[in-house]
C-alpha cells in the first residue's frame, strides 16, 4: 500500500514503513479509514520545525532598504469622562 497504512499494519511492518518514508516521502497512518498520523523523515521533520521559527533572524536577513518612515505628530485630544465611569476603574483620577 503506497503512502497509506492501516495502523495495525504499520505496527506489524514498522521497518518497511520506515523504508517507505525514506524512499517515497511521508506515509499516512489510518485507523478505521480515517487519517490519524503522518510519518515523516527526520530531515523533513527538522525542516518543518525550523520554518518560521526565528522571525528576528528572518527580518535581519532582509536586504537593506533606504526607507524613511514618518509619523504624524498630533497633540492628544481631550476626552471628557463622567465621574461615575471612574468609580469602578483602577486608573488614578488625577489623569
Amino acid at each position: 500500500m503506497h503512502g497509506h497504512w492501516r495502523l495495525q499494519e504499520a505496527k506489524q511492518r514498522f521497518s518497511e514503513l520506515i523504508e517507505s518514508v525514506e524512499a517515497d516521502g511521508p506515509q499516512f497512518l489510518t485507523r478505521h479509514g480515517d487519517d490519524v498520523a503522518v510519518v515523516v523523515s527526520i530531515a523533513d521533520y527538522r525542516h518543518l520545525r525550523n520554518v518560521g521559527s526565528d522571525f528576528k533572524a528572518f527580518l535581519q536577513s532582509a536586504p537593506d532598504a533606504d526607507i524613511e518612515i514618518r509619523r504624524l505628530v498630533l497633540p492628544a485630544r481631550r476626552v471628557e469622562v463622567d465621574e461615575g465611569e471612574w468609580s469602578s476603574c483602577s486608573i488614578p483620577r488625577s489623569l
